[in-house]
């Protein structure tokens, strides 16, 4: 087995270092080789490898760090219960990632919130995964290929399938990687995953637990489908990969109203221009965008950009010729909105365009004629007065412009 762009030496190491225990690689890379290798897709690049070990992962990175030169590793992080080891490497100048994890067998004891984790073999942690096509693996010693779940065939015929009838009821967020892997890849969703899909999604939103409000899904979902959907937004072909999600019907895992929503790429794109995160600029389209905010426990700083933008939709007026220039600017330097408000406003279409767009652009940028210094030499006496005259006289240039 060789991967492009992978030097030879380290997959001989790992071979070397997993001769004593089972290791596997697995994910992203197993599928990207063969969609490369077999069905002449072309190279998507070096992926970061994953590797699973049957037994502790930190026990065969020790080994593996036995076997390579000592120049080799840059850093080596654990992370979890289980040992989970980030690794970078740096071979013949080329800088590699590995994860190493050790194998786990998974449950849940309640659908979408986090499983109960326990090690387990290769078999269990395939069985974990989401689509066939990523519940692949190449035994390290052997060379051979393990395809449990049909894998092989789904690529060949460039469909996602879910692994088993449950999946998306125990967790959602498969839903959010499957259509980042069918933008990325260009696969459709299986015609009985499609099935799974919409059967789960009808009964949406879930609650299960004693005490839960009703229409209630478990509060850990909100961070896990958060973080899908930023690596959706930042890291994929957004717009194919929200269309499929949407097409699936699995925007309502965030909010009805987007499932509906029809401006989301209009928003987006313009999100993009005028520097606003795409993810506010997709809660921008909720039934209530700050309680979706909340459930997705996005970052404090977009979440205080959404209450300004709804705070600012709240005092402007629909009219570019209701106020002057001068009092749209006082309205938009108010200190409760601020530029990124107007961005999201231009963006969601919220308000008359013009002239926001011209504070934005010009408007803001425009002072006194005069200069604080030069009214103080000319006898006027730094304090309010100054202030109240600076204001003034901006007030004036600005009566100048066109709306």
């Amino acid at each position: 087995m060789d991967i492009p762009g992978l030097p030879p030496i380290l997959l001989s190491k790992l071979a070397e270092a997993a001769a004593d225990s089972r290791v596997a690689l697995v994910g992203g890379a197993v599928r990207d080789l063969l969609l490369h290798r077999v069905h002449n897709d072309p190279w998507r690049g070096l992926p970061d490898l994953d590797l699973v070990v049957e037994g502790r992962a930190s026990a065969f990175v020790q080994r593996l760090l036995e076997v390579l030169p000592a120049s080799t590793a840059r850093a080596a992080r654990e992370h979890g219960a289980f040992g989970t080891v980030e690794l970078e490497l740096v071979i013949a100048g080329q800088p590699v990632l590995l994860d190493v994890a050790s194998a786990r067998a998974e449950t849940y004891p309640v659908p979408a919130d986090n499983p109960r984790v326990t090690l387990g073999c290769l078999t269990d942690d395939l069985s974990r995964r989401d689509f066939s096509i990523n519940a692949m693996a190449v035994d390290l010693a052997s060379g051979q290929l393990l395809d449990p779940h049909g894998g092989q065939v789904d690529l060949q015929r460039r469909r996602l399938r879910l692994l088993h009838g449950g999946s998306i009821h125990d967790d959602p967020t498969r839903l959010v990687r499957g259509a980042r892997y069918a933008a990325r890849l260009g696969f459709g969703l299986a015609a009985e995953s499609e099935t799974q899909v919409r059967a789960t999604l009808a009964a949406w939103p879930w609650s299960w637990r004693p005490g839960d409000s009703p229409g209630e899904a478990p509060a850990a979902l909100g961070t896990r489908l958060r973080m899908e959907m930023e690596l959706l937004l930042e890291r994929e072909p957004w717009r194919e990969a929200l269309a499929a999600l949407q097409q699936w019907g699995g925007l309502v895992l965030l909010d009805p109203s987007l499932q509906t929503d029809r401006q989301w790429r209009r928003r987006l794109h313009w999100a993009g221009r005028f520097g606003v995160p795409r993810m506010v600029a997709l809660a921008a389209g909720a039934s209530d965008p700050l309680a979706l905010a909340e459930r997705l426990q996005l970052p404090h700083r977009q979440h205080r950009l959404l209450a300004r933008w709804q705070a600012l939709c709240g005092v402007m007026p629909q009219r570019a010729d209701a106020l002057s220039v001068p009092a749209w600017c006082a309205l938009l330097e108010d200190h409760r909105h601020g530029p990124e408000a107007v961005a999201l406003a231009l963006a969601s279409g919220a308000g008359p365009r013009r002239p926001l767009l011209r504070w934005l652009l010009r408007w803001r940028q425009l002072h006194s004629p005069v200069s604080a210094h030069t009214l103080i030499n000319r006898g006027l006496r730094p304090g309010p007065a100054l202030g109240e005259e600076l204001r003034r006289l901006r007030a004036e240039r600005l009566e100048q412009e066109r709306l």
